[in-house]
């Protein structure tokens, strides 16, 4: 048996004799403090809906700001942060989630292509729910950066940003469900914490 890690792609994959106490930094401070900050960000944005409108409001303010952020680090960020490193094609996206469902995947240190589809796609749909959700304020409440643009906006404007707001927000917590079940899945399937590497910010390091 070759004692050399089985590589494909960018991938560094699990090799027999690994053990498990031997650590690696993946996730660096920003991405672990981005990630569980976007996490509480939606979740208040979500549940208090418009019923606190002011803090419906900051919360979506906060997780565009985490997305602005997140897409300039994601360019000059630590190597496991940026987008080169877990973007790929949807060809490699389906072929891993096919090799995942045979419980055939290789493991990967950052994101793996299904990973870090989820992540572009996360970021899209909270950017967008976010800036239909400045829009609809603008045009209702005349309030906030949009709200020169969108004053006078005729009344179904305002509903039909009303409705894609709604939409794009109920697509998101429909990823975000998704999202858990592959964390839970690779973390079996890998037998790691991957919950918990976010928090650390450490993994099992690969032979």
């Amino acid at each position: 048996m070759t004692t050399q890690s089985l590589v494909k792609g960018d991938a560094h994959t699990a090799a027999a004799g690994t053990t498990g106490d031997q650590q690696v930094r993946v996730w660096d401070p920003l991405v672990r403090v981005f990630h569980w900050s976007l996490v509480a960000a939606f979740a208040t944005a979500f549940i208090v809906e418009d019923d606190v409108l002011g803090l419906h409001v900051w919360a979506g303010y906060l997780a565009l700001t985490l997305i602005a952020i997140r897409l300039v680090w994601g360019v000059i960020g630590t190597r496991y942060a940026r987008f080169t490193d877990f973007v790929r094609g949807p060809r490699q996206v389906l072929g891993y989630i096919g090799d995942a469902l045979r419980f055939n995947a290789p493991r990967y240190l950052g994101h793996n292509p299904a990973g870090g589809a989820m992540v572009v796609a996360l970021l899209i749909l909270v950017g967008l729910t976010g800036l239909t959700g400045m829009a609809l304020y603008g045009a209702q409440e005349l309030s906030g950066p949009l709200a020169p643009m969108m004053a006078g906006a005729p009344a179904d404007v305002g509903e039909a940003l009303e409705e894609t707001h709604e939409v794009l927000a109920n697509l998101t917590l429909v990823l975000i469900v998704a999202h858990v079940a592959g964390v839970l899945f690779s973390s079996l399937a890998h037998r790691e914490n991957l919950i918990g590497s976010m928090l650390t910010g450490r993994k099992r390091r690969d032979d």
